[in-house]
């Protein structure tokens, strides 16, 4: 094999993903961090974001003889604070390789820096290369939050360490948003020239707003907890002091909120949306709703001239996180094609369902799946306890048959550590429920498992899970 002429410590741009070339630098990864099989890579930890990953070697370029290249390719805030980082810490380096000059020997001679090993492609163990003078990757204050064990990850995967939106309060004090994907099938996007508003940063929210401002829109924000815009604003974001003014501002104002009253209100009242509409504007509501409230926020932004469109997402913070939500659309065609760069930006996949309405049915019928599949589970876990068998193994046998999934087996997991952080609000799964079995109802057709989860998750929110992810349904069995 040839040697490709990179060494721990070497100073790199990155290819990960869809986004564009990153400085980082090449580090040891931890012992228990094997490189993926087959693969040619080194492993990279990037400036300004903190994240790690595994990059193949046609994915870099020596950072020194292309930055000037990727300063003119590469714009934005985020980047420029990459490049600065790097910059420092070349400053710091020489400053550090000064003093240690000025600490040799009388006759000032430099002292010889050991020789580092060049990595071969086909290299499996990195730790051998490691500068012993170099801070052990473990070490780093921030690694905590991106170390992925090989039994979560396969050895294959090129995903970075870090899949999840981080806020990093670094040694400045400043703050950075992150987003890392490195399974994004899209490709690089071209972000629209339309102006942006969005409307509500929930757990979903914040994730799609992170990755629409990394792919290059101009986004106008709004919360109704303003402070929750601040990591926005740091990040390029505009500050929208109404939804009305985020409205009239801009060209396609998107909102995610927790249900058809919010989502109403955010349209109907005072300094709402509908005071902001003129003809042309754009309002696409991505709230998890019943078909009701849409076909009625579609009448009354249509009357004012407006074009709607529902997108309500199917995933939950992690994947909103990572931009790999699948989208659900229906209502105005030419809105959906207008949010296509905001679709791939967010989502891996969209899809169009006709008429306003659709998209709500369709949502509330795989959450109505979802929530009464999470319910059983919980509900096996805690019958294996009930008859003196181990959860673990039951885990551990569902996982290798055909009901094995990443769902069955982090949702379990976390209910086995007693980690229910909210990933998906069961206060919010139990209300798609009761809109799923209202809409069974209207149609009359029986939804005789739903109502049965319902009443479930009604039993958790009264041990007061409402804020909980949707595996505290658990806890419903166990009290």
């Amino acid at each position: 094999m040839a040697t490709v002429h990179l060494r721990i410590g070497d100073l790199v741009w990155g290819k990960l993903g869809r986004y564009p070339p990153w400085p980082g630098k090449v580090v040891s990864p931890p012992k228990d961090l094997k490189k993926p099989r087959g693969k040619k890579c080194h492993f990279v930890k990037f400036f300004g974001t903190e994240d790690h990953a595994w990059i193949k070697v046609e994915q870099l370029k020596p950072y020194h003889a292309h930055k000037e290249e990727m300063i003119k390719i590469n714009k934005g805030k985020r980047f420029q604070q990459a490049v600065d980082a790097v910059e420092d810490f070349l400053k710091k380096a020489k400053g550090k390789e000064q003093n240690s000059d000025g600490k040799g020997d009388s006759k000032g001679k430099k002292t010889s820096n050991k020789p580092l090993k060049i990595l071969e492609e086909d290299d499996e163990d990195l730790s051998a290369l490691k500068d012993p003078s170099e801070k052990p990757v473990k070490d780093d204050p921030h690694f905590h939050h991106f170390l992925l064990s090989q039994s979560e990850k396969p050895a294959s995967s090129m995903e970075p360490i870090s899949k999840r939106l981080k806020i990093i309060e670094e040694d400045s004090g400043s703050t950075s948003i992150q987003a890392a994907d490195s399974t994004a099938i899209n490709g690089s996007i071209t972000p629209t020239d339309k102006r942006i508003g969005f409307l509500g940063l929930g757990l979903m929210g914040s994730g799609i707003v992170s990755n629409l401002l990394k792919m290059g829109h101009v986004v106008t924000v709004w919360n109704r907890t303003a402070e929750k815009c601040d990591l926005f604003i740091q990040e390029g974001a505009r500050l929208g002091r109404t939804p009305a003014e985020v409205a009239s501002t801009c060209d396609i104002t998107f909102s995610c909120v927790s249900d058809p009253k919010a989502a109403r209100d955010l349209v109907l009242g005072p300094s709402g949306v509908l005071q902001g509409i003129r003809p042309g504007k754009c309002y696409v509501e991505m709230s998890t709703v019943d078909p009701e409230t849409i076909t009625e926020l579609s009448q009354v932004i249509t009357s004012r001239g407006g074009r709607f469109l529902e997108a309500p997402v199917a995933g939950s913070q992690q994947l909103s996180n990572d931009g790999m939500l699948v989208i659900l659309s229906a209502g105005d065609r030419t809105v959906y094609e207008d949010c296509s760069s905001c679709f791939q930006a967010m989502g891996k996949t969209s899809f169009f369902l006709g008429e306003a309405g659709n998209a709500a049915r369709m949502m509330l019928i795989l959450n109505m799946v979802q929530g009464s599949f999470m319910a059983t589970i919980a509900e096996g876990l805690t019958l294996a306890q009930a008859t003196g068998q181990s959860q673990q193994t039951f885990l551990d046998i569902l996982c290798q048959g055909q009901m094995a999934s990443t769902f069955v087996d982090q949702k379990c997991q976390n209910i086995l550590q007693g980690n229910f952080k909210p990933d998906y609000y069961l206060k919010h799964i139990q209300k798609d429920l009761r809109l799923a079995i209202s809409m069974g109802d209207m149609a009359n057709h029986p939804t005789p498992m739903a109502a049965a989860a319902n009443e479930v998750y009604k039993r958790a929110k009264a041990l007061d899970q409402s804020d909980n992810d949707i595996s505290a349904v658990y806890r419903a069995y166990i009290h």
